[in-house]
Formats: C-alpha cells, structure tokens, sequence
C-alpha cells in the first residue's frame, strides 16, 4: 500500500493582497489531499501593517510569519524552519493553483519518490493576451514557463532542503536563489524531476522603468559565478543574456566622452556612432515582437538608452560583493559546548551530543550562503585527565555527524594554569582558524554563549555574537555588543551583514 507522503505548503509574500487572497483561494478549492499545514510569510518590513489570512485553508491550520524585509530566501527559510514534514512545497504569491492541483501535487511528490528525486518542479502557465502582441515586460513575465528550477511552484525533500542549508539569503531578490538551491542540491547527487501539476502565473501590473529596476538581477548573476563557476549558466539551463552588449553600449558612451574630454573628435564620433548604433539595436530588438503602440515604442526607447548602464553597474556591484561581502565576514566560527551542543561537562561521549534548538538549519544557512564555518573551543578537561583528546574528538566527529562535516575544528586542550595563548579568552583559536581559512581575523566573527568567547574575538581583531543560555551571566549579557535570542537570530545577523543589498 502506497503512504501519502505529508506535505506543507509555504507562501513568501510582499504584501500583494488581491494576489495572495487569489492564491489561497485557489488552493482551497482545488481537490486532492489536505497539506499538514500552510504557511504564510510576510517579508514586508516589520513597520508594515500586519496581513489578515483566513484561519485555515484546504483543511489545514495558516501560520502566518514575518521576516523583516529580508528577502523571498530567507522569507522561504523561515516558514520552512519549524515545519516537520516529508516534502516542503513553496509557491509564489501570485500564482493561481489549478482546481485539480493537490491531487496532482501527490502525484508528483510519489513519482520524485519513486526515482529518488529531491525536487517536484510544477508546471507553470503564464496567459497572454489573445488580441495583440505581448509587451516586453509580458514576454519577460511569459519566459518563467521555459525556467528551470523556478520556485513559483516547487517542492523539496525535506531532509535535502535541510543537509542543504536551504536558500542561500545572500540572494535578496527573486532571482536565481531558485537555481543556486537546484545545484547545490545536484552537487549532492540529488536529481529534479518535473510535475504535471499546474499553475497560472498572471501578468500583474508593473511601472514604467521595470524593465531598468530588473537590472539589479545582474549582481545575482555574479553571484552565481562565483559560487558555482563558469559553467552555472549551462548547469542551470539559463539563457546567456545581453550583458556583453550592454558593456559594449558603455564602452562606446565612455569612449565618445574621453574623445570630448581629450578634444580628438575621431574618438569621440566613434564612440557617439557606436553607442547610437548599438542602442538603435538593442531598442529595435524589443520593440519588433510587441504590440508597437506609441507607448510601447516610448517606453522601449527610454529604457534601452538607461538599461545597458544599469546592467553594466550592477554587475561590477554583484562582482564585488561576491568576493568582498559587506561588513567583511567570509568565516564564522561556533563555540562547541552551550552555542552549538548542550553543554554536558567533561563530555567525551558522543552518546551524550545533544544538538542546541537550530543549530542543524544555522550551520546549513551558513553553508548556503558561501560562508565557511568552524568551531573554536576550550577543553580544560584534557588538562585535568578527565577525558583525552581522543574524546574530543569523538565527540566532534559526532556533531559533525549531526549537522554536516564543519569546515575546521580547533580547540585548546590546557587549563587556566598553562597559561597558554589559545584557551579563550585568549585569541589563539581564533587567530589559528583564520589563518588556516586563508582570511584575517577581520573578516571572521565568533558566536559563543559567555563573554570569553566574545573577549577572544575582540583581542583577535573579529567580531562576535553572544547568544545567552541559563548559564550566562546578566552582566555578560548587558556588556555584550551584539546578543542574539538564538542561533537563528544570531544567523540572521550575520546574513545580513553578507548580504547582496
């Protein structure tokens, strides 16, 4: 007898209200199996108005979250994170789910299960008008019927969303975190199969300049390359795009400003007539399969001239951040006992390793982001014979067991007496680990649960963030310079230090 995998489903939203009351009305019709539940997260600013969702829909309880603006990722991340179900199911907040699709959407999940699929991918329809050409803001709308590993509605094997650290939160907008998930779930031998569930996707509304604000997706096409290299186009079955003519288009303008500068009027004409012609082109380009109306002709021409200097400079920003992150911090180093494992005393057993609330999904988002991460630890007890180094690393080996193999492990086997320059809240341990990283303690920060973990951070040159338990100190607390009510919200600081803004 086949069991019907449990499946929740989770909205990120930006407040599109007509949109998402669509979304979950479709979703209460539709026939088939109940979800465990549906989640709704709200990623507007927390200033925003508070959303009203119905109760319940499709027969399942709504949760409704907030995550501060921070993005669709880490809106993703966060209405996945408590959820304890076989398949994680997002759909995007304005999309309308067909009368049939819950049926369908088992279908698809018991299908994945039976190749040893990690990823369901719906189908996705985007309707176009049937008495004109579609605009060029249409045809962009229309090209996420031909995306792959597009979230709009996509499921997830729970345990691989999780090994995988889920979204990377660096991607702030709704672009390619869709794909980067897709190949790091496939470095992982993981595989995506296709659906036969559907959904429509509604050409919503949009301004004048869009297609100009969509240039900002540039940066997270650097992104990309930087995390999966040259090939991440081909492995992501993802167009090559305009931008090497974009380039060329600036080089012309800037060549025909130098020309003037410079008073050498050969330069300066050939760089008008390049940047004239090129532009020409591109505006022709977009123009011709539209409806070429008088405002489609304007709103094209406008927007060719100001979009290959938007693209050019978003990607030299996305080309920076990726290898210098905002704020500086390339490693993040855990303190073991009481931050990342419950904190046993002399613990050299690794029978005892009880992992702390979100510390699994904290080292996983790390990873997702690109971070590298360790741990740095005191371990007096070596020096007091209690438990030999042996232990010690037993004990790690099983919480790298637990939460995926971290990235280094350092700890200082001496007791106070030593006198040594590793046992926090000395920096030996933060200065090691960073130097095996190949990055200056800088570019590090600390999490810990006292002030010793904080002070060897500091005397390092890092950064730290305390996340206190029943053991800390009030006074630790007060004097701490950044204190987190848990590795979750201790995470969410540091991504969004990192993060592509």
């Amino acid at each position: 007898m086949t069991t019907t995998p449990s499946f929740a489903v989770v909205v990120p939203t930006i407040g599109r209200r007509p949109a998402l009351a669509r979304l979950l009305e479709s979703l209460e019709r539709a026939a088939g199996p109940r979800p465990a539940a549906v989640v709704v997260v709200d990623d507007r600013p927390s200033a925003a108005p508070s959303l009203t969702v119905p109760d319940r829909v499709a027969g399942a309880s709504v949760t409704l979250l907030r995550s501060g603006g921070r993005g669709p990722a880490a809106a993703r991340n966060r209405g996945a994170r408590d959820l304890d179900v076989d398949w994680l199911v997002f759909l995007d907040d304005d999309v309308v789910v067909e009368s049939d699709w819950r049926t369908r959407l088992v279908e698809d999940l018991l299908a994945a299960d039976a190749v040893g699929a990690v990823a369901s991918q719906g189908e996705l329809h985007v309707p176009l008008p049937k008495d004109r050409r579609p605009t060029d803001w249409e045809r962009d709308v229309a090209g996420l019927q031909r995306a792959a590993f597009i979230t709009a509605d996509m499921g997830y094997r729970r345990h691989a969303f999780v090994a995988c650290g889920g979204f990377d939160e660096g991607f702030r907008h709704a672009y390619r975190e869709d794909a980067d998930l897709a190949l790091r779930l496939i470095d992982r031998g993981g595989t995506v199969s296709r659906g036969v569930r559907r959904s429509r996707h509604p050409v919503g509304d949009a301004g004048f300049w869009v297609s100009v604000r969509r240039q900002r997706n540039n940066a997270a096409d650097a992104r990309m390359l930087a995390k999966h290299g040259r090939v991440w186009r081909r492995s992501s079955h993802a167009p090559r795009g305009r931008l090497p003519w974009h380039a060329l288009t600036v080089g012309a303008a800037l060549g025909a400003v130098l020309g003037a500068i410079t008073r050498r009027r050969f330069l300066t004409a050939l760089g008008v007539g390049g940047w004239a012609g090129l532009t020409a082109s591109f505006a022709a380009a977009r123009i011709a399969p539209g409806p070429r109306t008088p405002g489609e002709i304007a709103r094209m021409a406008l927007t060719s001239v100001v979009i290959p200097p938007a693209a050019v400079f978003h990607r030299l920003r996305g080309e920076w951040t990726a290898r210098r992150p905002a704020n500086g911090v390339d490693v993040v180093l855990f303190d073991r006992d009481g931050t990342l494992v419950d904190d046993v005393p002399a613990n050299g057993d690794p029978e005892q390793v009880r992992l702390m609330p979100g510390a699994r999904d904290a080292v996983g988002r790390l990873r997702a982001a690109g971070l590298r991460v360790g741990v740095v630890s005191n371990q007096h007890a070596v020096a007091q014979g209690r438990i030999g180094r042996g232990d010690v690393e037993a004990v790690n080996r099983r919480i790298d067991a637990l939460v995926g193999p971290l990235d280094g492990w350092w700890y200082c086997p001496h007791d106070d007496g030593d006198r040594c320059g590793c046992r926090k809240p000395a920096p030996g341990l933060v200065l090691a680990a960073a130097r095996a990283f190949g990055h200056p303690p800088s570019r590090c920060l600390v999490i810990g649960d006292t002030e010793a973990d904080l002070r060897a951070a500091e005397r390092a040159g890092a950064r730290g963030v305390l996340v206190p338990n029943a053991r800390t100190r009030r006074a630790e607390v007060r004097d701490a310079p950044v204190v987190a009510a848990g590795l979750h919200d201790a995470v969410d600081h540091v991504l969004d230090l990192v993060a592509t803004r």
